[in-house]
């Protein structure tokens, strides 16, 4: 068994570190949109259901010689086209992909991660079914769903090395030849399994299960109960990975907490069937759901670190019941791949229904109060429904266990129904897409003078306009005229005009929005907006009738659509007076956008004197800190400016300044607030493309 094992659990980390590894690299290719990881997570599901049906096909297709001998292949074949891929690229696990695919950017991906490790990762997700199967045949007298339970292990170690070890410690490219070296490795463990399964024959005598003390072949109810049951968990998973990432960052971290949970229902399920108990794990779902609608109804102003914990307790209170069923419809092992196969299958779907459907049939995230409404039925079916009897032949306790079941269900899909729909409250026009759900508000206060439109992405808002004449060009919200970004472009102006300059400003803004900015353009002036969500260029463009900065403004305004920091890297002549960093989906930061890399980038395109305008409002992070921070790391000046007086047509804001001493030098009226170069003490750890910490900000 030990070979087996060994095997196993290396598959399993492999399988699961490269997932966050790939992630990383195609996040900044879509303006690190949370959707990327979700997308990423379809592919993995989709290639481990290819995997399962591989592994049942060679299980019962080929005898024990020809399935070694073409599965060790098949692993060699692999670690080649590894070895090929790192000698024509530098390192494995590289492909190219393209920038202007952002108007379509699910296909790009799943091609780009099908090129980089489709059959790697296909065969490592065969592993585990397969060489269980292996196992049986030599064994056939022990269970071989504990080596499930080694393969969750391997997979949990994967995801606990990644953020602390792994991603600090390593860069992008060192992790891919780390991974590569790591499935050689496997390689020869595979050929050492196979040689030993070779010769196994299918074992006669039957063994017991306590699921299915038979081995008749399961029937039909049976299979789609499986793969509804791992349904729920996978879109669960993804769901509230989704929610978690729209509303902090897309980062590994974020990305592997849920997946762990996750995992972890696996192994405690799997590990024995007593573990799992329906009434105290049942009492978690329940808990962890009241918990997640809470979180929802309070949105923002809930602490990020509660709404964490209510979504992750509600993850794994869905998982253990998922699973828990799953483990008590357990075939015998006969049937083992055909089970895996089916689980993968629901997995599958559960994703496809995440990255895919809920988008098309959505027009806000919705997806988390379907996956519960789904997974509360279904257990409820199991534990009501599957009992088998008549409400004439319950007992007065299971009539209680009924209705309080019916109660329970009521009130969740109730609470779930109305929060959905007061989403829809005020809006005149709903769209989702891959980058996120845009909502337009209209909103009327104290008469016509006040009356605006207002957009918001996810649950924060990303600009409104008044609709008076009057009031039609005001900046308004984080950019009125009291606000750092409006200050900054007063005394530039006003730097200007001291220098004898006729010329005007060349201005770039990282995140488009309602176009707010635009307002602030004078005749001689050059702004350019980069904005990866073509949605949200359509809306500011002037679409249904609700935006009107880009077509009012006196400046020559152009938009480029793509990802901003690949977009400023191709355009080398920029040569600009003032670069605004606000693109926030939701209340998520773009990491990559806040790196030293992306910091050196900006640097290269703004003029000598040449200001950095960095939008630091965050309800749960200090951006502010890091702004410092990746100043102080290449020694330039910075300056905080906050607007604590919400007005009529503003909101509170911060904003950090950066730039070189010549700079600031020309800013005479902010010299008051100007007292030394950037310094790191206090500070937290700069991010970089390879690392960064969101618990330095919080």
């Amino acid at each position: 068994m030990l070979r087996h094992a060994a095997t196993i659990l290396l598959g399993a980390f492999l399988l699961f570190a490269v997932q966050p590894l790939l992630g990383k690299h195609l996040l900044p290719v879509f303006g690190g949109a949370p959707a990327v990881w979700t997308t990423c997570m379809l592919f993995f599901q989709v290639l481990l259901l290819a995997g399962y049906a591989y592994a049942h096909l060679l299980a019962h297709r080929l005898s024990p010689a020809a399935q070694a001998a073409v599965h060790t292949g098949m692993v060699v074949l692999a670690a080649a086209s590894l070895a090929a891929q790192g000698l024509g690229w530098g390192a494995p696990l590289r492909t190219p992909l393209d920038p202007s695919a952002a108007a379509a950017p699910v296909s790009e991906i799943l091609t780009g991660l099908l090129c980089a490790v489709g059959l790697p990762f296909l065969l490592l997700a065969a592993t585990s079914p397969l060489l269980q199967a292996w196992f049986h045949r030599c064994a056939p007298g022990r269970s071989p769903y504990r080596l499930y339970v080694v393969s969750n292990v391997g997979s949990l170690l994967a995801l606990l090395a990644y953020p602390f070890a792994i991603e600090p410690l390593a860069g992008l490219g060192q992790q891919a030849w780390g991974w590569a070296a790591g499935f050689a490795l496997f390689t020869a463990g595979t050929g050492l399994c196979a040689w030993r399964a070779r010769g196994a024959a299918e074992p006669e005598a039957p063994v017991a299960s306590p699921a299915l003390p038979d081995t008749a072949r399961p029937g039909a109810g049976r299979v789609l109960l499986w793969a509804a049951l791992a349904a729920c968990g996978s879109a669960a998973l993804l769901a509230v990975s989704n929610q978690i990432c729209q509303e902090v960052a897309s980062v590994p971290f974020l990305w592997i907490a849920p997946l762990v949970l996750y995992l972890l229902s696996f192994v405690l399920t799997f590990q024995s069937e007593r573990l799992y108990s329906r009434a105290l794990f049942g009492g978690v779902f329940w808990l962890g759901a009241a918990a997640a609608l809470i979180a929802l109804y309070a949105g923002t102003d809930l602490h990020i670190l509660l709404q964490i914990g209510a979504f992750s307790l509600c993850l794994f209170g869905s998982c253990m019941v998922c699973h828990g069923e799953l483990v008590r419809l357990l075939p015998h092992p006969r049937h083992l791949t055909a089970f895996y196969f089916a689980l993968s299958a629901g997995g599958a779907a559960g994703g496809a229904f995440v990255a895919l459907a809920a988008p098309l049939i959505f027009p806000a995230f919705w997806e988390l109060h379907a996956t519960l409404a789904a997974t509360a039925f279904l257990f409820a079916f199991r534990t009501l429904a599957g009992r088998g009897m008549a409400w004439r032949e319950l007992s007065w306790t299971a009539r209680g266990r009924w209705a309080a079941t019916a109660v329970l269900l009521a009130t969740l899909v109730a609470g779930l129904l109305g929060h959905a729909l007061g989403q829809l409250e005020e809006a005149v026009a709903l769209e989702r897409n891959f980058y996120g759900a845009l909502r337009v508000e209209e909103i009327e206060e104290a008469g016509s003078r006040w009356h605006r439109y207002r957009l918001r992405h996810g649950s924060i808002c990303h600009g409104f306009q008044f609709s008076a004449p009057a009031l039609r060009a005001e900046p308004t919200t984080y950019y009125g005229r009291a606000s750092g970004v409006g200050s900054a472009i007063d005394v530039l102006r006003l730097a200007r005009s001291l220098q004898g300059r006729g010329d005007g400003l060349r201005i770039g803004v990282v995140g488009l929005g309602v176009g707010t900015l635009a307002a602030y353009g004078q005749p001689s002036d050059r702004i350019r907006f980069y904005e990866i969500n073509p949605s949200v260029a359509a809306l500011a463009r002037g679409e249904g009738g609700f935006f009107s900065y880009l077509a009012d403004s006196r400046a020559d305004v152009s938009v480029a659509l793509g990802d901003a920091r690949l977009s400023i890297a191709a355009e080398p002549g920029l040569d600009l007076d003032l670069l605004v960093l606000d693109a926030f989906s939701s209340d998520s930061v773009p990491v990559h956008l806040l790196t030293r890399e992306a910091f050196a980038l900006y640097m290269r395109r703004l003029r000598p004197d040449g200001l950095l305008a960095v939008h630091a409002t965050n309800n749960h992070l200090r951006l502010g800190r890091l702004a410092l921070a990746l100043a102080a790391s290449r020694g330039l000046w910075a300056l905080t400016l906050v607007n604590e007086e919400a007005q009529p047509f503003d909101y509170q804001s911060r904003w950090v300044l950066i730039g070189r001493r010549s700079a600031f030098d020309l800013l005479p009226l902010m010299a008051p607030w100007l007292r030394e170069p950037s310094r790191s003490e206090g500070l937290p750890v700069p991010w970089t493309d390879d690392f960064s910490n969101l618990f330095d900000i919080l």
